[in-house]
């Protein structure tokens, strides 16, 4: 039996469902691109980077301390190395949103650049040796980002130390022995808090060059001496990654900085 007016009411109410399934849909979608995921980075491509630190870093003791050591002849030879200058130089940036970003960048962008430095002055047995007292290594230029020629000083000093993240000095590395090591993947966004959490720990947990307690006596590297302002609480801020400090007092002096090379100079 045909029911005209049936018909009508059921096709009404379909259409009517489908208008309101096609404004949900939009909705969903415009939520989706408009709102902003702080860890989903707009980051360089870092796989030559990542590809030159899985291949050219080993762990070695050198002079009592215990380091992430480079193979500098081997990245100098490296395909891979121009491309990771390439992809650091050339990328613009506009695309970095977040802090996590920025930090994550920068970082990484000392750390290539602290290579390039010792790269383009090869061979030395000191990345303090390219410079003088009166032009020291960091404040000479190195290369460029975002079109701007700049210095590892300005890196460090003028861009990642004013974010207000301490844990940097455990991150960004100096070309030495007695710095932190580096890290045998670049650093980003959506790992960064985790990186530079283990990073921390890592720093710590090296008696040869991070921080040493024997008895009570405590001494910790001449980073956390430098940028004392950067740690506020010295001891606090150990605290978090090595609680047994804080049974101890007080920091009462700073291990040697050995600013030999980390890596074959020669």
């Amino acid at each position: 039996m045909h029911l005209p007016g049936l018909h009508l009411d059921l096709t009404q109410r379909y259409s009517k469902m489908q208008i309101r399934l096609f404004f949900l849909l939009i909705i969903i979608l415009s939520i989706g691109f408009t709102t902003p995921n702080p860890l989903k980075a707009s980051e360089p491509n870092w796989s030559s980077y990542a590809a030159i630190l899985e291949q050219h870093i080993e762990q070695k003791t050198k002079d009592g301390i215990t380091l992430a050591w480079l193979d500098y002849p081997a990245i100098k030879t490296d395909p891979n190395y121009e491309k990771t200058l390439y992809e650091l130089q050339s990328f613009s940036l506009g695309h970095l949103e977040s802090k996590e970003e920025r930090l994550a960048f920068y970082i990484n962008a000392y750390n290539i650049f602290a290579i390039k430095m010792v790269l383009d002055n090869w061979p030395v047995e000191s990345i303090r040796d390219i410079g003088s007292w009166f032009n020291p290594v960091w404040k000479k230029k190195v290369g460029k980002i975002g079109g701007k020629t700049v210095t590892l000083h300005e890196i460090e000093h003028d861009i990642l130390r004013k974010m207000g993240e301490p844990r940097i000095h455990m991150a960004i590395v100096c070309a030495s022995l007695s710095c932190p090591d580096l890290r045998k993947e670049p650093y980003t966004a959506e790992k960064l808090e985790a990186q530079l959490k283990e990073q921390t720990y890592r720093f710590f947990d090296n008696k040869s060059k991070g921080l040493n307690i024997s008895g009570e006596s405590i001494k910790t590297s001449k980073i956390l001496d430098w940028f004392a302002e950067d740690f506020n609480d010295r001891i606090a801020f150990i605290s978090k990654y090595h609680p047994d400090i804080t049974k101890k007092g007080k920091i009462d002096g700073f291990l040697n900085y050995n600013w030999s090379l980390n890596g074959k100079a020669k």
